[in-house]
């Protein structure tokens, strides 16, 4: 396979757009592997609303390509295919009683690496002045921040 060698800071942003796209389609994908595998009725409510969420930051994506003039397509995001089997083998290996802190936990792990994918976006699209386009990826942060703290605060409960 070649490897498109980035040049510009422009080609980055372009790349790491394609990334962001491939990680929400992943993330959408072990959300409702998360959901299948949880027991409690709260969180799968809890990964079924945060797919809705993700299919928004989706459209936002694919709204920022358009703004750009870039043609929509994806690249690879081995991180997030990597939680994803991380997930699924200690769900494999968990007990029933354990599924919903293993799937909560993954699920914080995912949107960790989300947010530090959204910061790095945002930073660089600023400093070009694309004002338009950061308003979209800031809008797919604060989702991924406030999903982070749902996680986090829903997982508290159930390990204490």
């Amino acid at each position: 396979m070649v490897q498109q060698t980035l040049t510009t800071p422009e080609e980055l942003l372009h790349f790491q757009l394609r990334t962001a796209l491939t990680m929400e389609h992943d993330s959408l994908a072990a959300l409702g592997e998360l959901a299948k595998a949880a027991k409690t009725a709260e969180i799968k409510k809890l990964f079924r609303h945060h797919a809705s969420e993700t299919e928004e930051q989706i459209a936002n994506l694919q709204q920022a390509f358009t703004l750009l003039g870039y043609k929509e397509t994806t690249a690879p995001s081995p991180s997030t295919k990597g939680i994803s089997k991380q997930a699924a083998s200690l769900l494999e290996r968990s007990a029933p009683k354990l599924r919903d802190q293993v799937a909560l936990s993954a699920a914080l792990g995912n949107e960790h690496y989300e947010i530090s994918a959204y910061q790095g976006l945002i930073v660089p699209a600023t400093a070009h002045g694309l004002t338009d386009v950061v308003t979209l990826l800031q809008a797919n942060l604060d989702q991924e921040v406030h999903t982070s703290e749902e996680l986090r605060t829903t997982l508290e409960k159930i390990v204490g």
